[in-house]
């Protein structure tokens, strides 16, 4: 019961850390649908980089395409970012799946959701993550990367927002604080106030 609990503790955070991580990625360098684009935008400026290339990148370890550009110009060695692509976290997919229902799960997921969601339809974020969350978990039997999460997301382009991105890297110093950033700053208003029990 115990262990339990620890875990229901400790999935907002490696949540977040998984979703974030998967933009990241995509950055430095299933479903009825999967993801066939990830689209970096700033302002009027869109660069697209395909799924594709990040799978090729994380199962051989070289870059090709737009990807191999970007990494260039990102001074990112390809092995460093393919070990990232490839790094897995196992998660219990019912625990997950009721975490997700909750207010605070719901909470996690919309602030993720303002830096990675579908391409032009930015209201839908919170609904495609925890399809692609919960899709790549069932897929994998309880394991998930960035590429199988990539390949869940149900919708064809996934839109990374690089201006928020970059708002929220700098108030951070380590992937630590950036998880401690989405996972409790927006939770402060959903904490009962002290002594009092849960509404």
């Amino acid at each position: 019961m115990r262990r339990q609990q620890r875990i229901q503790r400790r999935l907002p955070q490696r949540l977040l850390a998984l979703a974030l991580g998967a933009g990241l990625i995509s950055l430095s360098g299933g479903g009825a649908r999967a993801a066939e684009n990830v689209v970096i935008v700033t302002g009027a400026f869109e660069r697209s980089i395909a799924v594709a290339d990040l799978d090729h990148l994380a199962r051989t370890g070289e870059a090709r395409g737009v990807l191999a550009t970007a990494l260039k110009l990102g001074k990112q060695e390809p092995k460093e970012v393919a070990r990232m692509l490839n790094q897995s976290v196992s998660l219990p997919v019912v625990l997950v799946s009721r975490l997700m229902g909750t207010r605070i799960g719901e909470a996690v997921l919309q602030r993720v959701a303002t830096i990675i969601y579908p391409l032009k339809a930015g209201d839908v974020g919170v609904v495609a993550l925890r399809s692609a969350v919960i899709d790549a978990l069932a897929e994998g039997k309880g394991s998930i990367n960035a590429v199988s999460f990539l390949k869940a997301y149900p919708t064809a382009e996934m839109e990374v927002n690089l201006p928020a991105l970059m708002l929220v890297m700098s108030r951070t110093r380590s992937i630590g604080d950036l998880v401690r950033f989405f996972s409790e700053s927006p939770l402060d208003g959903l904490r009962p106030a002290a002594g009092k029990g849960p509404s």
